[in-house]
């Protein structure tokens, strides 16, 4: 049995359009908005989500609150369904461990799961109300499930992505169907880098 940690956002849905419409709504709220578009929006993902807004200046608890009641208008009919993903986790999911690492919070990852037919695959949903590092979330997952790091791949979408399973010692995969484009996540320099789902296959 191998374990599998999937990024959500990006990997599993198309949700770009959305989280930056919260994300920038957020800012504003707080009087710390982005200047520069989805290019700056996509900067933050360049390491850890949080540790970026952080270093930006924005008060990071001021954040968090703003997002609870602009997260609850999130309506989850607005994210979409990476289609050749679902097939693909589902055959993973016949001999190995699956589990979400992602920076969304744990109830909307939930329930667009089930939405998409996701639901019955997923061990576990490790998202920001759990911990706010995704390395952390890694490290949580390593000790949990006992398998050698050879034997556990991060998923992921970002460079961010790439960097924390890089810190956290597991093998890291890149995906160029989401939030990054190939050329960032070539210079990421994952273990493995593929241009679609069914190519994830190839670790099975």
């Amino acid at each position: 049995m191998k374990l599998f940690l999937f990024d959500f956002d990006g990997v599993l849905v198309d949700s770009l359009d959305v989280y930056e419409k919260t994300v920038t709504e957020c800012l504003i709220k707080i009087n710390q908005p982005l200047t520069r578009g989805r290019e700056e929006f996509l900067e933050l993902f360049e390491g850890n989500f949080y540790e970026s807004l952080v270093e930006k200046g924005v008060d990071l608890e001021a954040f968090m609150k703003a997002s609870i009641n602009i997260l609850a208008q999130v309506k989850i009919k607005d994210i979409k369904p990476i289609e050749d993903a679902v097939p693909v986790v589902a055959k993973l999911h016949k001999k190995h461990c699956l589990i979400v690492i992602s920076s969304n919070e744990t109830a909307s990852i939930r329930e667009a799961l089930e939405l998409f037919k996701y639901d019955d695959y997923f061990r576990e949903i490790l998202g920001s109300d759990f911990m706010l590092s995704k390395k952390d979330k890694i490290l949580y997952a390593i000790k949990k499930y006992q398998l050698p790091p050879d034997d556990i791949y991060y998923i992921g979408d970002t460079t961010g992505d790439i960097k924390e399973g890089k810190q956290a010692g597991v093998k890291t995969v890149g995906v160029t169907w989401g939030w990054h484009d190939r050329t960032k996540m070539t210079a990421a320099k994952p273990d493995y880098l593929f241009d679609q789902p069914k190519e994830l296959l190839r670790l099975n």
